[in-house]
């Protein structure tokens, strides 16, 4: 995972569970008593030996940037780990993030600076446990371009995420968000792809060209 970095999405109003996020992120609400949703995912990544990890936020990000802050100062700096916020910059839009897409695009100069060969893209509001390294493995042996993890609900449930659809050799044929009937039961949690996909492949050419490749 020294190759990989990882842009974690932490900034998200997380309106379905006001009052909760009245004064704060979704990823910055307390979970299991001194804990934060937020670390779910970043221990994760730490015990998937992923050790590069930004962190974008927006909403009331005060909270959430002092938790990172004081909780997670743990990396060493000096091998070139870091867990670092980044706030929205403007750099390639005037506009504030317009969704998680564009937030992984205005931020596409921080990231090639790093110079990775894959980026991981994650949540910073979901409560989950997975070894991120074998995703990475399962997506360098399939020879896809952008890999996606996902997980099976109950059809009836859809309607509330954004959901994929797959064929028998688990490669993506299409994508809906929120979708009004019970058709496509894989949910969207994350992907992973290589530096030179975010820069130059559309994703909506992927998908046609069949060259996304789910696991779950």
């Amino acid at each position: 995972m020294k190759d990989t970095l990882g842009v974690l999405l932490a900034g998200g109003a997380g309106e379905r569970l006001y009052p909760l996020t009245r004064d704060r992120a979704k990823p910055a609400v307390t979970f299991g008593g001194i804990y934060r949703i937020i670390d779910v995912t970043l221990s994760n990544c730490i015990n998937s030996d992923l050790r590069r990890v930004y962190i974008l936020t927006q909403y009331k990000a005060l909270s959430l940037n002092r938790h990172i802050r004081e909780g997670w100062n743990i990396m060493g700096v000096e091998l070139g780990e870091f867990v670092e916020v980044l706030p929205p910059m403007k750099r390639v839009s005037d506009q504030w993030y317009q969704g998680t897409a564009d937030a992984v695009y205005q931020n596409i100069y921080s990231i090639g600076s790093e110079q990775p060969r894959h980026v991981l893209v994650l949540s910073g509001d979901h409560i989950y446990k997975m070894n991120y390294g074998l995703m990475l493995e399962r997506h360098n042996d399939s020879g896809a371009d952008v890999t996606l993890a996902t997980i099976q609900i109950d059809p009836n449930e859809v309607s509330r995420f954004g959901v994929v659809d797959v064929d028998r050799d688990h490669r993506v044929l299409g994508f809906e968000e929120k979708p009004k009937n019970n058709s496509l039961p894989f949910v969207k949690c994350l992907h992973l792809l290589p530096l030179s996909t975010t820069s130059h492949w559309p994703l909506k050419t992927l998908i046609n060209q069949k060259r996304i490749l789910l696991t779950n």
